[in-house]
């Protein structure tokens, strides 16, 4: 279906109208890509839909799988999406023009910040990132954005992936955890709360150990890319995970294509923010989607899209 013609489509009968056959509703249909299952991504990307199409029934948001951020921008950029999630390296390349062209898209809403770390199994003799080196380290599926943190937060301490350590790229993120749990690999790399697979390997039968760059490790990466941030997984996110635990990451987006309506984007906004309690219930780590934010970490505020802008000023955020 072609950018135009999917926006208002008449939907009528099945799961879209649970009243009468003869009536008909006309709903704004709206594509938004994710990564592959496994992966923290379908999981946002499902929970946000829900919650859309509840709180605002004109829309209809549609999640759709692909390779995951990678493949998002370019998606975004021929039409073939409307919105994305988007790790927030990748977004920092894209919208930076950082190895390409500036990329004309725009944020309709931060998701929630992602701390970069490795999980192990807890009787591996791992205590610390520089134990992995030469060690068989999946790293995530080719296409997500995670990889492209642990390339930055690696080339902060000198470290590559190629070089450092037996990389092994993934078809599928769900296909990580078992790896870890039967030995093929030595460590899974990952970020965020509520991430699938730390949840599976913490799971397993022996616990995890989760690695995250030490006190010394994390400044000399946020001097060398003072792009991401110092963020901090709370003690109990996962099984096994008794104290705090400092690391780096960034926030990831929902990002638009550069012509999405200003309409529809307001919308989807004021649909994504009045669902707020209903979107945390269905995942805590997206309690961090808040319009407030959506504004602090934006790289620029003219990176938002207007019509969020214009939400955001509605409610008070954008003064």
């Amino acid at each position: 279906m072609c950018a135009v013609s999917r926006y208002t489509v008449a939907l009528a009968l099945g799961g879209w109208l649970m009243g009468s056959a003869a009536q008909a509703a006309e709903k704004t249909v709206v594509v938004l890509g994710t990564a592959t299952p496994g992966g923290g991504f379908p999981v946002y990307g499902a929970a946000v839909a829900d919650t859309v199409n509840e709180v605002d029934p004109t829309l209809a948001l549609l999640p759709q799988n692909t390779k995951g951020s990678t493949e998002n921008v370019p998606l975004l950029e021929a039409g073939r999406l409307d919105v994305a999630l988007v790790q927030g390296e990748v977004v920092h390349e894209a919208l930076g023009g950082i190895g390409r062209p500036p990329a004309k898209l725009k944020l309709l809403a931060a998701m929630y910040s992602t701390p970069g770390m490795f999980v192990v199994r807890a009787d591996s003799p791992y205590r610390a990132i520089a134990d992995l080196r030469g060690k068989p380290v999946a790293f995530g599926a080719r296409g997500s954005g995670l990889v492209i943190l642990a390339r930055y937060v690696l080339d902060g301490l000198g470290l590559d992936q190629e070089r450092d350590f037996q990389a092994v790229y993934l078809d599928r993120a769900g296909d990580g955890p078992a790896m870890v749990l039967d030995g093929r690999v030595a460590a899974l790399w990952g970020g965020g709360l509520g991430w699938p697979g730390f949840t599976a390997v913490a799971g397993g039968p022996g616990g995890a150990r989760f690695l995250a760059p030490q006190a010394d490790e994390r400044a000399r990466i946020l001097a060398k890319h003072a792009f991401l941030k110092p963020l901090t997984v709370p003690a109990g996110a996962y099984a096994g995970l008794d104290a705090p635990l400092a690391s780096v990451g960034s926030w990831s987006f929902i990002l638009t294509r550069a012509d999405l309506p200003d309409d529809v984007a307001y919308r989807l906004a004021r649909a994504l923010h009045r669902g707020a309690a209903q979107l945390g219930q269905r995942l805590p780590q997206a309690r961090e989607t808040t319009a407030a934010n959506t504004l602090a970490a934006a790289p620029r505020r003219e990176q938002i899209h207007p019509g969020v802008l214009r939400y955001l000023r509605e409610v008070g955020v954008d003064r």
